[in-house]
């Protein structure tokens, strides 16, 4: 993400749990049912008539089949979600971090959007910031689901709220230095302070590898502003894991980010259309510590928007279904992908901003990002609910990821 305007981006047992993809909450998956009945509503064949049968079952047939009882479906909210309100819950719309901008209220008040970024840099401190918060959620439309509200508080050169009650956050690679226990620790610290100021959802830790100490300054993104955590797929698993369990266990939502990996290339996708990663493939420890990093409890994903000539050469991350397959088949991660901002990366400006929401959807992400220039997202909405009309596999696509995020809306970082 754009450093001067948004910023960007433990282990514990393995979970034993299923996917939630595929073993949805009761509640969610009703609703999901109920949502793609209604987009696909024609499509099925009509019933027999009542009292009707098979005109000549067999004896086996006449044995053996037996009526099965419909269950009477428990009615709550989710029930009630319609196309709409899904279409909504998979984008996140900026806003000034000291003021909310019109785009914004009207993306959240009429368009349900279900996610707010918190962009920009101020020194307003906890309490400013939670007033802006509670005057958000007011716009909420009733019975949505809960409004996500994020930042990027990563530390160092890319820490968008300061000011009384929020701690100065040191560099990522600063913030090695103090060993993953007193990380930790630390991080708790400041995910307290972001749940305070009514933030859900950290868009750090940054999970990047940089190639090496010696050429950290070639790389733009990452290296060249102190956001690695180090160069190892060893040290950045503790470190970013580190800073992730401690905004777990402040009730905050962590973010590793940009998969799959932005610490090998020179130029930002933010100013440069033209980022080409050449050393990552599918098998580098770029891809792999996610594995460590994503099976330690909630978090969600940020896909990036480079090129990556060992896994898709033709297609920036965010729009690359290879990558997202990635991340689902060789990772195993099952949660929430959420794309880089997509509303003024020069990487990103390749196609027009319906095209990019699109097309990201399509590839698997579930949440598009809007978060520099949210005039863009009225143009993302529309496309993606007119494709929805149109295209009942990619109607399929949008509910399953509306599915995911309102498990992991519901789940916060229970897990």
């Amino acid at each position: 993400m754009r450093m001067m305007r948004t910023g960007s981006l433990r282990r514990r047992p393995p979970r034993g749990r299923s996917r939630r993809s595929r073993s949805p909450r009761v509640g969610s998956a009703l609703a999901i049912g109920l949502l793609a009945a209604a987009l696909v509503a024609g499509c099925a064949p009509e019933p027999a008539p009542s009292g009707t049968s098979d005109p000549d079952p067999t004896p086996s047939q006449a044995a053996t089949s037996t009526p099965t009882p419909t269950p009477t479906p428990t009615r709550n909210a989710a029930d009630e979600l319609g196309a709409a309100v899904c279409v909504g819950q998979l984008f996140m719309v900026g806003t000034e971090v000291d003021a909310l901008t019109p785009e914004a209220v009207a993306a959240v008040r009429d368009r349900g959007v279900g996610g707010l970024f918190l962009h920009g840099r101020s020194t307003a401190g906890v309490a400013a910031t939670a007033a802006l918060v509670e005057q958000v959620r007011t716009l909420v439309p009733a019975a949505s689901p809960r409004l996500w509200v994020a930042t990027d508080q990563e530390g160092g050169e890319v820490q968008v709220l300061r000011g009384p009650g929020f701690d100065d956050i040191p560099f990522a690679i600063r913030q090695a230095d103090l060993g993953p226990e007193a990380l930790r620790s630390a991080a708790a610290t400041w995910g307290g302070q972001l749940a305070a100021a009514g933030i859900d959802v950290d868009l750090a830790p940054v999970a990047d590898i940089v190639t090496s100490a010696d050429v950290r300054f070639d790389n733009a993104p990452i290296g060249a502003l102190g956001r690695q955590y180090g160069y190892d797929e060893a040290t950045v698993a503790a470190d970013a894991g580190a800073f992730a369990a401690g905004m777990r266990d402040a009730g905050v939502i962590p973010t590793f980010k940009h998969f799959p990996g932005l610490g090998r290339v020179q130029a930002n996708t933010d100013y440069s259309a033209d980022v080409v990663d050449t050393t990552v493939g599918p098998d580098s420890p770029d891809v792999d510590v996610y594995r460590t990093l994503t099976a330690s409890g909630p978090a969600l994903v940020m896909v990036g928007t480079a090129h990556y000539a060992n896994i898709d050469p033709d297609n920036p991350a965010a729009f690359s279904p290879a990558v997202l397959d990635l991340l689902r088949e060789r990772v195993g991660f099952d949660g929430v992908v959420i794309t880089d901002d997509l509303s003024a990366a020069a990487a990103a400006e390749v196609l027009s901003p319906g095209d990019r929401a699109v097309s990201a959807i399509a590839a698997g992400a579930d949440i598009v990002l809007a978060s520099a220039d949210p005039t863009v997202l009225p143009a993302m909405h529309d496309a993606v609910a007119g494709r929805v009309q149109s295209d009942a596999a990619f109607a399929q696509r949008v509910l399953g990821s509306c599915e995911r995020v309102l498990e992991a809306k519901e789940a916060g970082v229970r897990g």
